[in-house]
């Protein structure tokens, strides 16, 4: 899957070990760097869905948007970057169409 970034802030946390250990702490850093590895080895989002991470979509203000379980209620949410976004008939994602994501923020939305 294709990766990017929303800002330069959540790319250093991702992408910068001393940063993600800063701001998460050295497991959650750990487990930050498995989610980043599980996202780029998969073709689209649909391969994710039932592996390690609780991979889900979001609902309310937060509709149209994922996240994947990191340490703790900390979460990693990101957002399909296809064009258009890919849905089903019933208007819920098509997870397997998706195969590029934004990462967009690390959040304890709970």
């Amino acid at each position: 899957m294709e990766i990017s970034f929303a800002n330069k802030q959540i790319q250093k946390i991702c992408t910068d070990e001393k940063t993600a250990r800063k701001e998460l702490g050295r497991t959650g850093a750990k487990i930050l760097e498995r989610r980043l590895a599980q996202m780029t080895v998969s073709e689209n989002l649909a391969e994710l869905r039932f592996s390690d991470g609780s991979w889900h979509e979001l609902s309310g203000n937060r509709k149209g948007e994922l996240a994947c379980s990191l340490l703790g209620l900390k979460r990693l949410i990101f957002v399909p970057a296809n064009h258009p976004t890919p849905a089903k008939p019933d208007g819920g994602l098509d997870w397997s169409k998706i195969t590029a994501v934004m990462n967009v923020e690390i959040v304890d939305y709970h």
